[in-house]
């Protein structure tokens, strides 16, 4: 059981490395080798068909009242959601796109308030302020920071995480219906219904001969890395691990981006991201990750 447990730890930091990377590898390739709605669309094709191949071995029947559902997790939990990312990955820094999704589980806390109807502490209303704070600092500094930060990137990559926030708070019944691999299959081919009338003519006017074969590495690694091996990592983590544990993980991502951006600028000579390191980012990265870990931390059960 221990090795298994180890094995759980072991896959949730690939995945989270995996994330972190995605930060800087999909920006290198954005736009000027592919547009970021035609990255998302190769991105839903790819990953929803081999999410469907696995789906092949897991004979589940949906019902029909639930497609509704399943089509609103498509549209906010793949299209808005990733179309909003990558366009803000696109125009602004990795380290800053980093830290903002961070703030998820703070918006999945408050939209389980208004929608789920979920009781709230005082540590979690702390935890809300704290990490709100942090996001909207990092936001507001996007209009006047140097380097590669810029205010509508950061926007646009905090709406993101409001869109997947609501997905979270919307797929919540459905996973506990049905099996996760039946649920993503179906969010992703709503997904791709919603995104192919944004992403084909991208897609159409892409110059695939300017591709080099690190483009087409950097392309392979946000299709089948970053949605396909993270979701499986994720999978098998929770066999053996609390979903507490797993979304404690979150806090690695800003941390990894941190040091590739680092790397990246000073060790493989690209100055134009030495910039995007500053005391403003490092503390909004804390308020975040200070609200995140006071509303996922569980109340201490009073002895009768």
């Amino acid at each position: 059981m221990k090795e298994n447990n180890y094995k759980a730890h072991f896959a949730l930091f690939g995945a989270n490395l995996i994330y972190g990377a995605n930060f800087l590898i999909a920006k290198g390739v954005m736009p000027n080798k592919i547009g970021p709605s035609a990255l998302v669309l190769l991105r839903i094709i790819a990953a929803g068909f081999l999410f469907w191949i696995v789906k092949q071995f897991v004979k589940e029947k949906v019902e029909k009242n639930d497609f509704i559902l399943l089509a609103f997790c498509g549209l906010f939990g793949i299209s808005t959601n990733m179309l909003l990312f990558f366009h803000g990955l696109s125009l602004t820094s990795p380290i800053d796109a980093s830290i903002i999704i961070t703030t998820t589980p703070v918006i999945v806390l408050v939209l389980s308030v208004f929608i789920l109807k979920e009781k709230i502490t005082t540590n979690k209303y702390i935890g809300i302020l704290i990490g709100g704070i942090g996001a909207v600092l990092l936001i507001i500094y996007g209009k006047s920071a140097e380097g590669t930060s810029s205010f509508q990137g950061n926007l646009f990559v905090f709406m993101n995480a409001c869109s997947y926030g609501l997905y979270l708070v919307l797929v919540k019944p459905l996973m506990k219906k049905y099996k996760a691999i039946t649920v993503i299959s179906w969010v992703f081919l709503f997904g791709l219904i919603f995104v192919f009338p944004f992403g084909i003519n991208d897609l159409l006017n892409t110059d695939f001969s300017a591709f080099t074969t690190n483009t087409y590495l950097a392309i392979t690694f946000v299709i089948i890395g970053t949605t396909f091996l993270t979701y499986l990592f994720n999978i098998y983590a929770l066999n053996f691990v609390s979903p507490s544990v797993n979304g404690s993980y979150i806090y690695l991502q800003p941390v990894l981006s941190f040091i590739m951006v680092s790397i990246y600028a000073y060790a493989m000579g690209h100055k134009e991201y030495a910039q995007d390191i500053n005391i403003i980012k490092i503390l909004s990265c804390f308020l975040v990750i200070i609200g995140v870990f006071l509303i996922s931390k569980k109340p201490k059960k009073k002895l009768i």
